[in-house]
């Protein structure tokens, strides 16, 4: 079940912070609206890395679909295997 707090209990933050654990978020509302996250840092490391992996994978499907795919043989020339 998710962790759903009102962003005002931020005023005894420990209680808050206390509910955090890795890999379960805490959600903040604001005006009975979601507002805010708050994530363990390991898991927002993890969540950027995998977007910054993502994003570079899509250039390279790009890249791959305009300019042309490499045979394995060239991938290796080039690698200098």
């Amino acid at each position: 079940m998710p962790n759903i707090k009102p962003v005002s209990d931020l005023r005894n933050y420990t209680e808050v912070l206390r509910d955090i654990e890795v890999g379960e978020p805490v959600f903040l509302t604001k005006n009975g609206r979601g507002r805010y996250v708050i994530v363990d840092i390991q898991e927002y490391e993890k969540s950027q890395s995998i977007l910054k992996l993502m994003s570079e994978l899509a250039k390279g499907k790009k890249s791959g679909e305009e300019e042309g795919w490499l045979t394995v043989d060239e991938v290796e020339t080039a690698l200098g295997l």
